[in-house]
């Protein structure tokens, strides 16, 4: 167990479930972000943005903030010739959120957004799992030094890349969360199921504050993942930060699905499935997080959804859930060994 008591866990126990704030990259999309740039340097050529977005998400009901790092790492910034300023970046990062966090008339905590280096780990790829603790710990580095509360892992598919950053985070001394993407027939693109996210790191330090799903196909589906996450350990903090409905291409551009009332919607479901950290990823806009305000406070939970009242409540999931699939591939290795 943790020594001494944290922030997110202390908002946790005082309020019982907390709002984590909407997307980043389609937000600055449609504050000029150009497509192929990259939202780290926005840090400091365009601070004033950043600075914006964050303050909108907490005059929405935002209790939690990520910073705008989640390319932080060496590997990430290199494809804009920025590996030699990570600590700079993502010190930058952390501190414009810490700023918009400590003017806020009520407690919010910032957490220091790291995404997946990019790479793949041996033996699949040519990076060793100490390059990737290494990384990682650059990249907390910065964001310890501009003050975030918790070292925020997210959109993992590999559960060594999990483990690597969860190390990264407790050589930094950060408390951490872990998230996976499951948007590979219910599974994460390395075959990561949503019941097993718990073990992944749990040995690493005093093991994580929080694990969960974010990022996916749909809202539909992060709900399916949920589920399975929550009957796997009912006692588990967990966090979910769904899509805003389903993607769509209208001509070059991506559209969201997902309107305010959808999203409140999913926003009670996640209540309902045992969720304690519910927020939105890409496309939920600061209109789309006010409605998931209103839904989550004062509102009574009722009974645990199952896939049908969320396919009714909010749509068709787009892919097979993990234990479907796990099922198929079962079936599909009987016939073969028949």
């Amino acid at each position: 167990m943790a020594t001494a008591p944290n922030p997110l866990s202390e908002l946790l126990a005082q309020k019982g479930v907390l709002l984590a704030d909407g997307a980043t990259g389609t937000n600055l999309f449609a504050m000029g972000l150009e497509a192929g740039e990259a939202p780290e340097l926005w840090n400091e050529t365009q601070p004033e943005k950043i600075t914006k977005l964050h303050q909108d998400f907490v005059d929405a009901g935002a209790d939690i903030i990520l910073t705008n790092s989640f390319g932080g790492t060496r590997h990430r910034l290199k494809l804009h010739h920025a590996q030699d300023r990570v600590h700079a970046l993502n010190k930058k990062a952390a501190e414009i959120a810490r700023a918009v966090a400590d003017k806020a008339p009520r407690k919010v905590i910032v957490a220091g957004s790291v995404g997946p280096t990019g790479e793949l780990l041996q033996p699949l790829g040519a990076m060793t799992y100490d390059e990737a603790v290494a990384s990682f710990a650059e990249q907390m580095e910065g964001l310890k030094a501009g003050g975030v509360d918790v070292a925020w892992i997210e959109t993992m598919s590999s559960a060594d890349e999990i483990r690597a950053a969860a190390e990264a985070a407790v050589k930094t001394g950060l408390p951490y969360t872990y998230t996976g993407s499951f948007d590979t027939a219910g599974k994460t693109m390395m075959g990561l199921d949503p019941k097993d996210i718990h073990g992944v790191a749990k040995d690493i330090g005093s093991g994580p504050l929080a694990v969960g799903a974010n990022c996916g196909v749909g809202a539909s589906d992060i709900l399916a993942s949920l589920l399975d996450m929550t009957a796997a350990d009912p006692a588990a903090t967990v966090i979910v930060k769904g899509n805003c409905g389903i993607p769509e291409f209208r001509g070059t551009e991506i559209h969201y699905s997902g309107t305010p009332p959808l999203m409140a919607e999913y926003a009670r479901l996640a209540r309902d499935a045992g969720a304690k950290i519910i927020g939105g990823c890409c496309g939920t806009s600061c209109g789309h997080l006010a409605a998931m305000r209103a839904a989550i406070d004062g509102y009574m939970p009722g009974p645990r959804p199952t896939i049908e009242t969320i396919v009714e409540k909010i749509g068709p999931l787009r892919n097979k859930t993990a234990t479907e699939s796990g099922a198929q591939e079962g079936g599909r290795r009987t016939r073969r060994r028949g």
